[in-house]
C-alpha cells in the first residue's frame, strides 16, 4: 500500500484515490461476490463502497490501514444491502400459481377498488409475473 498516495487522496487528489482503488478493485469485487452471491448485487455493493469511501476518505485515521478500512466499508455495505433484500415477504409457490384468489373474487375486488374487473385481472397477472421473476432470482442466489 502506497502511504503517500493515501495521504494525497485524503487531501482530495482524485487521481491518487483512483490509483488506490485500481489496486484494490479485484479483491473488493471478489469479497462482494462472496457476500452477495451474484454479479449484479456484487457490482452494486462495490459501486456503493467506492462512493462511500470517496465521500469519507478524510475520516481515515491511519493511512496504512486504507485497505482494511475499504474492506470494512464493503462488508458493511453488503450487510446493509442483504438486509434490504431480506425484507421481501416470502410467499408460497402455490399462492403464486393460483390464478384466482381464494380470499376474494375479482368482481368483489373491482367493486372494492372502484375499477373495472379487467384492470384487477391485469394487475393480478402482472403481479404474479413480477413475483415469479423475483422468486427465480432468489432461487438462483441461494
Amino acid at each position: 500500500m502506497d502511504i503517500k498516495k493515501v495521504k494525497q487522496a485524503k487531501k482530495g487528489n482524485k487521481k491518487a484515490f483512483q490509483d488506490l482503488l485500481e489496486a484494490e478493485k479485484e479483491k473488493l469485487y471478489k469479497m462482494a461476490y462472496l457476500y452477495m452471491k451474484n454479479e449484479a448485487d456484487a457490482l452494486e455493493a462495490f459501486q456503493e463502497t467506492v462512493y462511500k469511501a470517496l465521500v469519507s476518505i478524510q475520516q481515515l485515521r491511519e493511512e496504512q490501514y486504507f485497505s482494511t478500512w475499504l474492506a470494512r466499508i464493503l462488508i458493511n455495505t453488503c450487510k446493509d444491502l442483504l438486509k434490504k433484500k431480506s425484507r421481501v415477504i416470502p410467499m408460497e409457490r402455490e399462492v403464486l400459481e393460483d390464478r384466482t384468489s381464494p380470499y376474494m373474487p375479482e368482481s368483489d375486488s373491482s367493486e372494492l377498488l372502484e375499477c373495472p374487473e379487467g384492470t384487477v385481472k391485469t394487475n393480478i397477472h402482472r403481479g404474479i409475473g413480477q413475483l415469479r421473476v423475483k422468486m427465480k432470482e432468489e432461487c438462483v442466489n441461494e
